[in-house]
């Protein structure tokens, strides 16, 4: 299963290397994250399923490992999620047990069983009071914040083969269950972004037609509908699909994010190793810019340079302050542990950046060019 799922998508014409299971370890993990990358700090996900063996980790997995690396390099390096599963049999005392294992955030999948939607099971809603609730009353007495949610990734031609999981797949939930839960941050990872898996011109046609792409919009509405400050959005595979694919559908989901949450509540993330190094879209960020007729047409504000105050919120500062951490603290802390010790002997001796790629690219297409700065 999980092979089949690192295979997904990609088109084998355009590289002889095609993702493994060996490409989501440890050691590529590391080379790939801390050594070709800028990233400094990670979170370690996941994905359940109706079938035990296939979770891609389970949370005790995810804990060692971040045990594992933080005291092989001898800071805080890793944080990891705990994965929740509402209705699922016995689901209740599974979080209570996930929550023993002291995670940074937790996270849940409305749709159920992502990896086998064919036989979801438990889909579920994030304002469902009688089920949902009872797992973030727990989070909370647990002293969790950040309760992160997978949306989106839901384009027409899958919602034609799993029409039942349609109503769990948008933002239509997260408003109230936003406005019923203060406490808790709702960070709605890949920003419920619909297109991820289709052809990302559908959304294009979509937002010149409409100035609006699914379900990214309606994320992007709820602060203003439902007069809340607790909803996030994370880029993941949104970035991850757009900025090569289709530029302009980048730079838009950017600028309706940017209006509509807030540029203090738009989070970074790359969904790496899954769509390969992250370093590539940490350099597409530093370059893109929403086109100056397309900033006056639909009010949007320039992103602005690499290391301005609007991309230097959403690379690093807004998940910073989400996870409590202390940026001038924290450099001070890993300037000195063994990742950093290893990335500057690993560059003095010249470095060998894989810079792989996975995902959707335009079949003889052109690039814009003039979203890049």
């Amino acid at each position: 299963m999980r092979k089949a799922v690192g295979k997904a998508g990609w088109n084998k014409e355009l590289t002889e290397h095609e993702q493994t299971i060996d490409d989501l370890k440890f050691n590529n993990y590391k080379k790939e994250i801390f050594l070709d990358s800028d990233t400094k700090i990670a979170l370690i996900s996941s994905a359940p399923s109706d079938i035990e063996r296939d979770w891609f980790l389970t949370n005790e997995q995810m804990a060692d490992a971040r045990k594992k690396i933080n005291e092989e390099v001898g800071s805080r390096r890793l944080f990891c999620h705990a994965i929740f599963t509402p209705g699922q049999p016995g689901w209740l005392d599974k979080l209570d047990a996930a929550l023993a294992l002291k995670p940074e955030s937790c996270k849940g999948y409305t749709i159920g069983d992502n990896t086998h939607k064919d036989i979801s099971r438990y889909p579920w809603r994030m304002d469902d009071e009688k089920v949902a609730y009872k797992g973030y009353e727990k989070m909370v007495q647990a002293g969790i914040k950040n309760v992160c949610v997978h949306k989106g990734l839901f384009p027409p031609g899958v919602e034609k083969q799993f029409p039942n999981l349609r109503g769990f797949a948008d933002v239509a939930d997260v408003g109230q269950a936003a406005k019923d839960w203060p406490q808790l941050n709702f960070i709605i990872y890949h920003s419920a972004y619909r297109h991820v898996g289709g052809d990302p011109k559908v959304a294009l046609a979509e937002f010149e037609r409409t100035g609006r792409i699914a379900w990214t919009s309606d994320l992007a509405d709820i602060p203003a509908q439902y007069g809340v400050s607790n909803v996030y959005g994370d880029v993941g595979q949104l970035f991850a699909t757009t900025l090569v694919a289709e530029p302009n559908v980048c730079a838009a989901l950017m600028g309706i994010l940017i209006k509509g949450l807030g540029v203090d509540h738009v989070c970074w993330g790359t969904d790496a190793l899954w769509t390969g190094a992250p370093q590539w879209q940490i350099e597409g960020l530093r370059r893109l810019e929403i086109p100056e007729v397309m900033q006056k047409q639909f009010g949007f504000a320039p992103l602005g340079p690499a290391d301005g105050p609007v991309k230097s919120a959403i690379f690093g500062d807004n998940n910073a302050r989400l996870y409590d951490i202390q940026p001038k603290r924290t450099m001070n802390e890993i300037k000195g542990d063994r990742f950093a010790l290893m990335k500057a002997e690993y560059e003095k001796r010249g470095p060998e950046p894989s810079n792989t790629r996975y995902g959707y690219v335009v079949p003889n297409g052109p690039i814009d060019h003039s979203v890049f700065a």
